[in-house]
């Protein structure tokens, strides 16, 4: 139930760092018992302005209120203490630890027994619908199984105000609607969430307010969800009215560009994840495989790229068979690879931009053992240019890099060496409207141009969307084949639940 009173009041707050004003006055309120967006484009300060509400930075100027309280947090800890905890877009977690002792790290005063804590932790997920194998260590775990035990981290702690950052990045479209019905039990329950989110379908479908930043600086503060539509939400994103252009449907698929015969894999577990996979991938299209997270997505893309060893079938590329080739020479044979984690796999976070960006082609740009520098630069630049990379020094560790640029970098590295075959994972997670849109329009540049893409999503609008056939993964196998054109989500929905038995691909 709404209260009068503002759980969070965030005046005239600026935070500088070197070279950038990431918050320039922002200014946020958030009633108590609300489920209150916070948007904007990547850059546009929202992290930094939540990094500030939960203790991670301190203002350099403004004030934190909470209950009409002023507050000058000098780290997490206090904020933790005040009822705040953050859900963070990048994953902290300690991968050798289990599932539980993830959720309960640093929150426990008292010796529990691990079945103890195990218990409470599956019982907790069952109630909030985010059931999950506690004993299993996190390292084995997909990128959206990792993210519900960021949120039962969060629940456990039992906090008063949640700050999602980009919490259905990882989730499928029932998934979303089901943590939506969460937030909104817990706002009935007289807490606040702040929700950051790109997808703003969900925004007016479970938020009550929303505040718009951009370049730092609020534009627009609590509006009324109910009362403005997602046009104009975009509008005031972007600072023009944004309008996505129809996608142009794929002309008649060439030649078999990869191809998977009955391919199956072991997990981390040392049980099937990947079952019998026949797929072809045939030039000037793209492929879309939906599915739960945890049905084998991440071992399939494992296996194609040759970071993980097929028990049985085989992988082609072209007309070679690279099922026990190395990564490179897959990548020599025409393979790019847009992994899903793009920090722990895509990306090396402590070397530099440039370092970054000639990982795959460095060999070109040396002599002898040496790098030539004005090859280098020139070709990062160019990199730069192209895919709209937002960069201050070249020579700067890439992990400062803003989510969408780290992402446009990582897809504009693989794309540069004109791959005949594209293997994307969660390409666009966590990317604003006009980054998702970016990445969307440049892998149908790479299939318009004769390139075979497979794209792995959890995000179903973006599959139906982009994808000239969509496939689903349930338990590892192949459970139906659709024509986005034609089919209706609900289908796909069961689909992915194992719930009916569509129609397979020939």
């Amino acid at each position: 139930m709404m209260s009068e009173q503002p759980a969070v009041e965030l005046i005239d707050i600026w935070k500088r760092f070197p070279g950038v004003v990431a918050n320039a006055g922002a200014h946020l309120r958030v009633m108590a018992g609300t489920v209150h967006a916070v948007l904007g484009e990547n850059g546009a300060g929202k992290s930094t302005l939540m990094n500030v509400l939960s203790g991670v930075y301190r203002p350099d100027a403004g004030e934190v209120r909470l209950a009409g309280s002023s507050y000058r947090f000098r780290n997490p800890s206090d904020a933790l203490d005040a009822g705040i905890c953050m859900v963070h877009q990048e994953f902290r977690l300690v991968p050798s630890f289990t599932v539980a002792e993830n959720v309960v790290l640093g929150a426990s005063d008292s010796f529990l027994r691990r079945h103890e804590i195990e218990s409470k932790v599956d019982a907790l997920g069952r109630r909030f619908g985010l059931a999950m194998d506690s004993d299993r260590p996190v390292w084995q775990l997909s990128m959206g199984e990792r993210q519900r035990v960021e949120i039962l981290k969060a629940l456990w702690r039992d906090a008063q105000i949640l700050i999602l950052d980009e919490p259905t990045a990882v989730l499928t479209p029932g998934e979303a609607e089901e943590l939506g019905e969460v937030l909104r039990h817990m706002a009935e329950d007289g807490r606040s969430v702040i929700f950051i989110s790109h997808k703003l379908h969900e925004v007016t479908g479970f938020c009550d307010q929303a505040t718009v930043l951009r370049a730092g600086a609020t534009v627009a503060a609590s509006l009324s969800v109910k009362k403005t539509d997602a046009a104009t939400l975009a509008g005031l994103m972007v600072g023009t009215t944004a309008v996505t252009a129809g996608r142009p449907p794929s002309r008649d698929p060439g030649e078999v560009r990869l191809g998977l015969s009955s391919l199956s894999a072991i997990g981390d577990r040392g049980l099937p994840a990947v079952r019998n996979i026949d797929l072809e991938v045939r030039s000037g299209e793209i492929v879309g495989i939906a599915g739960v997270a945890g049905n084998g997505q991440r071992e399939l893309a494992e296996v194609i790229a040759g970071l993980r060893s097929a028990s049985e079938g085989s992988v082609r590329l072209g007309g070679d068979d690279i099922t026990n080739a190395s990564p490179k020479k897959r990548f020599l044979k025409g393979l790019g690879y847009i992994p899903e984690d793009r920090l722990g796999v895509g990306l090396a976070p402590p070397m530099s931009v440039i370092e970054n960006a000639v990982l795959r082609t460095y060999t070109e740009h040396r002599w002898g053992p040496f790098l030539i520098q004005a090859k280098v630069i020139a070709h990062c630049n160019g990199l730069i240019d192209r895919f709209a990379v937002r960069v201050g020094k070249l020579d700067a560790p890439v992990a400062e890099l803003s989510g969408g640029n780290l992402q446009r970098l990582l897809v504009g590295r693989e794309l540069s060496g004109r791959p005949d075959v594209v293997l994307a994972a969660q390409p666009t997670r966590g990317l604003d409207v006009q980054g998702v849109n970016a990445i969307q329009d440049l892998l149908l540049a790479e299939r318009d141009a004769g390139t075979a893409v497979l794209l792995i999503s959890e995000d179903l609008d973006e599959l139906l969307a982009v994808a000239d056939r969509l496939l689903v993964l349930h338990s590892g196998k192949i459970a139906g084949e659709f024509d986005p054109a034609t089919v209706k989500r609900h289908t796909i929905g069961e689909a992915m639940v194992g719930h009916v038995d569509a129609e397979l691909p020939r």
